[in-house]
């Protein structure tokens, strides 16, 4: 009987976490993420290419082969404009499943940046970044998989043939628009000490995403806020902090923590013998409506530079009011990216994200 309670809750927690108000998508590795971070890191990098995949999958202990699925994919590249500045265009694909009704979305967008150079010289420089990004979004539900409180009887059992009351139920799969804006900072300060601050505000144009026929149910507008750095400690070693706040509606989340980078080979940050290895620990705040702020998540995260190809996984440890059901078990993501071109045209004048 606990673990039939369990399965409820944890069901009934999938039903509300996809429900019509369903927030953003959000990876552990955020800033191995960068165009669904902020448009405004689009062509923000070391290179003149960068092409970016990520996925994550998350309550796969509890919901079994319904657990939720994000994947995403993402080309971006810089362009230089007169003596310093640049200019920054990219393209977005992701996708999102969730729960034992297949609720998708599916969005491409694309995005542009312009980064003017406000001081420093050739080693240390300090840049204002400005970006935009347009996209199309695709939202879908199979309503034949959805279970109604009125189709399960008395005694628990669910029975299908049974009416679920629900006569309005018609958009189940529609087109939706999607515009955002983003603002960045960053100052480098030597190859190995940096730090930057960022915000977005994504869905600006609060689509309507209603299921029901005659309603309409405008997705909230999100406004995030992220920063980090990298700082030397040693030789070979750094640490790198960082942090991600979001509020859309009434709900909120703060992920926050640092690497330790230790750096191989020579011990530069840039160029083609580039090779480092990260490891870290960060935490994922969240507000659970009703009941405050709570811990949700503790984060391993661990990451190989190698040259110009990065490869970064995280495991989130669940530590919520679900954890009875999950045994603490929450998601896991794969990062990779690759980047062209040469670094070493104007020196170093970004973060190595």
């Amino acid at each position: 009987m606990k673990k039939v309670r369990l399965l409820l809750f944890a069901s009934l927690f999938a039903f509300v976490s996809l429900g019509l108000n369903a927030q953003d998508i959000h990876f552990s590795q955020f800033n191995l993420s960068p165009l669904n971070l902020n448009p405004a890191m689009t062509g923000v990098m070391n290179s003149e290419i960068r092409l970016t995949a990520n996925y994550r999958n998350q309550w796969s202990s509890v919901l079994k082969d319904n657990s939720f699925n994000t994947y995403s994919v993402s080309y971006d590249q810089r362009i230089p404009v007169g003596r310093n500045d640049y200019a920054g265009i990219g393209g977005t694909f992701w996708g999102d499943q969730a729960g034992s009704a297949d609720f998708q979305t599916v969005t491409g967008k694309i995005s542009a940046s312009y980064a003017k150079k406000m001081g420093g010289s050739r080693g240390t420089s300090h840049y204002l970044v400005l970006g935009g990004e347009i996209g199309l979004a695709q939202r879908s539900l199979d309503f034949l998989k959805l279970r109604w409180g009125s189709q399960h009887d008395n005694k628990g059992g669910f029975n299908p043939n049974l009416s679920s009351g629900e006569t309005n139920l018609t958009n189940d799969n529609f087109l939706f628009a999607d515009v955002a804006a983003g603002l960045l900072w960053f100052s480098v300060l030597d190859e190995n000490n940096n730090f930057f601050i960022g915000a977005a505000f994504n869905h600006l144009n609060r689509a309507n995403q209603s299921f029901f026929d005659g309603e309409q149910d405008f997705v909230f507008s999100r406004f995030t806020i992220h920063g980090g750095g990298e700082f030397e400690l040693t030789d070979k070693v750094s640490l790198v902090p960082g942090f991600i706040g979001m509020k859309q509606g009434p709900s909120f989340l703060l992920n926050a923590g640092a690497n330790l980078k230790f750096r191989l080979g020579n011990g530069r940050s840039h160029g083609d013998d580039f090779q480092a290895f990260h490891l870290g620990t960060w935490v994922r705040v969240a507000n659970n409506v009703g009941s405050g702020i709570i811990t949700d998540a503790f984060i391993l995260q661990t990451r190989f530079d190698f040259n110009q190809f990065t490869l970064g996984f995280a495991y989130d440890i669940n530590v919520s009011a679900l954890k009875p059901a999950s045994n603490n078990n929450g998601a896991f993501e794969f990062a990779m990216q690759y980047r062209f071109g040469d670094s070493k045209r104007k020196g170093v004048y970004c973060p190595h994200f």
